[in-house]
């Protein structure tokens, strides 16, 4: 059983999980593993300054505004963290280095060095766990009744990496566990045309993703992990847009399979 420490969070810090309930009877989960930016009262600025919280680094830009406009267009519950990823990545296992960066992309995450196990241990009981846990009991009731539900996996990603301008608008990460879905949505985004699309691009679904393999893969849930191009979901608009875009794909691949 997961352990939790709700006493490690400030009564004014927001809860590790917040959700957007289902309105519907929606055969899609989504989830945004990157979606928040708090930190907890206790860790200050973890040593990052205000430009820099701004940035990809603390947050998948646009994913729960993204994700609360497919929430209300398709009836469909959105479970995402609250707090940044710098604090503890949540699509990281607990115990990788990288669940606490030290550094991320050139900037030093000067809360974050040198961290002792307890202190690790307590933002994996505080933060990690409630929200792995809350997947895992939204899933159950249709596991139990043997439903196909999909899980959705929203993050976004930055026009230029290390000099790169990616081309892709959207990316469709899959990659083990029962992929037919994943592909069924590749294939309406690629034959809807008017938009470039990654097939694995710009990220593989490799090791270093943790939520959609620990809930999907054991149990042949059908799943996706979809990445926006954060410049175009930077505002209500673009994600809206987006959003409407992406809800007609998955209803198509949800026929599909």
């Amino acid at each position: 059983m997961a352990q939790y420490r709700k006493d490690w969070l400030s009564p004014d810090d927001p809860p590790p999980v917040a959700m957007v309930p289902a309105a519907g009877d929606s055969p899609f989960l989504l989830i945004g593993d990157h979606a928040g930016i708090a930190v907890p009262a206790r860790l200050g600025s973890l040593g990052v300054s205000t430009a820099d919280m701004a940035r990809h680094i603390a947050c998948d830009i646009g994913v729960r505004g993204l994700g609360e406009a497919l929430a209300r267009m398709l009836g469909a519950a959105f479970i995402h963290q609250s707090y940044s990823r710098l604090v503890i990545d949540c699509n990281r296992d607990p115990r990788s280095p990288e669940a606490i960066p030290a550094v991320s992309d050139g900037t030093l995450i000067l809360g974050n060095q040198a961290i002792a196990p307890d202190e690790a241990a307590a933002r994996i009981a505080a933060i990690h766990n409630p929200y792995q846990d809350a997947i895992k009991q939204a899933i159950a009731p249709d596991k139990a009744m043997g439903n196909a539900r999909v899980l959705v996996s929203l993050h976004s990603f930055t026009p230029v990496m290390q000099s790169f301008e990616r081309p892709w608008e959207i990316g469709v990460l899959h990659g083990g566990g029962d992929e037919r879905f994943a592909i069924a949505m590749l294939d309406v985004l690629q034959a809807r045309g008017g938009i470039v699309v990654g097939d694995n691009e710009p990220y593989r679904m490799d090791g270093t993703d943790h939520t959609v393999p620990r809930h999907a893969f054991a149990t042949a849930m059908p799943y996706v992990e979809i990445e926006v191009r954060q410049d175009l979901i930077g505002d209500p608009a673009g994600q809206d847009h987006w959003a409407g875009i992406i809800a007609g794909a998955l209803t198509a691949a949800f026929s599909r399979i």
